[in-house]
């Protein structure tokens, strides 16, 4: 016969459910120095209307535009979201784009340190939703316009420059690297000669085993398999195995993996691999976006005190949250709190090797 689980917390359950919310409370006010590629996600909404006589597509009644924060900005406007203060280091065209993207910002986020550059065009990416009044929107296409950091070396310089200012009095700089070239690996060393104790995440599709020296990196299991060369095909031995070189090769004291409905993974050298099951459902309304809200929280609770296993367990129900929202999206921490106390099944699988 099996028994259910008491609703009463096993021992120190209690305990880490408090300590996680303390550390929620605690996001408030901490600086976070935010330096990368800085995209415009823009969404065009519309309603199905009828399928076109020109050609077999559909036709879609125009309903609205919004633009928000991408990369980089997206990583910015997910702390300033979350009470933290982010100081956003980046590029901008001198275009409509650039300027209606500086303009979507949250509060909380410092803009002054982003460069506007004639030679250069802001990355654009449309995305287009169709939905009935009573349907969910769905993504239809995407149109990707994109440009890459120009080779000029004033330019480059002044984003150093920029991201010194912006390390100074950090806690925590992340850097997001999407491949437009304003992130780059010798950062790392320049953010620490501003700040001997700031703490560096990296957040990069491409090249992440450039970013060697970092204090983490947040990949998902598809820039670890690009990284490490390495097919899982869903065989943990592979995962574990690629997870542990890709720590090795860059040196750093933590990597967390996301792994979509497997939930996340923190490995750190010496010490076993720390599971953690996924939060919310598995069946997601949109991942746009949502490495940036795990790297945003994961850096706000590190600045915030937290352990490792600490920031990546807030980092699990903040991407749980925001994958059910659609497009590029926040979470408040009203929200963040909310999940942690209705939890009763992840703290518990955990609470023992935090």
């Amino acid at each position: 016969m099996l028994i259910a689980r008491s609703v009463h917390p096993l021992p120190g359950e209690a305990e880490r459910r408090a300590r996680l919310l303390a550390l929620v409370d605690a996001f408030s006010s901490r600086r976070v120095a935010v330096v990368g590629d800085l995209i415009a996600d823009e969404f065009i909404y519309g309603e199905i209307g009828r399928v076109s006589r020109e050609a077999p597509v559909l036709i879609l009644k125009y309903d609205a535009t919004e633009m928000v924060g991408g990369g980089a900005g997206n990583a910015a406007n997910n702390v300033a979201a979350l009470g933290g203060r982010a100081r956003l280091v980046g590029l901008v065209g001198a275009d409509p784009e650039g300027r209606r993207l500086l303009a979507s910002f949250r509060r909380g986020v410092d803009r002054s340190h982003v460069v506007r550059s004639r030679e250069y065009r802001t990355p654009v990416k449309t995305r287009i939703l169709a939905g009935g009044v009573h349907a969910a929107r769905q993504q239809v296409v995407r149109i990707d316009r994109e440009d890459v950091l120009p080779e000029n070396a004033e330019l480059s310089a002044t984003l150093l420059e920029n991201l010194r200012r912006a390390s100074t009095d950090a806690s925590v700089l992340v850097l997001s690297d999407y491949g437009y070239g304003s992130s780059r690996p010798e950062w790392i060393a320049a953010a620490r000669a501003a700040n001997p104790g700031i703490r560096v995440l990296v957040d990069s599709r491409f090249r992440l085993t450039d970013y060697a020296g970092a204090d983490a990196a947040t990949p998902n299991e598809e820039e670890l398999e690009r990284a490490t060369g390495e097919a899982f095909d869903d065989v943990e031995e592979r995962f574990e195995r690629a997870g542990r070189s890709l720590l090795s090769r860059l040196a750093s004291p933590a990597l967390l993996v996301t792994r979509g409905s497997r939930g996340m993974a923190l490995l750190r050298p010496g010490e076993p691999t720390l599971s953690i099951p996924v939060s919310g459902t598995a069946q997601v309304a949109d991942v746009t976006g949502a490495g940036d809200t795990v790297m945003a929280t994961f850096a706000l609770a590190l600045a915030a005190g937290a352990s490792e296993a600490e920031a990546a367990l807030l980092s699990n129900f903040a991407g749980g949250i925001v994958v059910m929202k659609t497009g590029t999206a926040t979470l408040s921490v009203e929200e963040l709190r909310e999940a942690i106390a209705a939890d009763r099944t992840i703290i518990p699988s955990v609470a023992s090797r935090l």
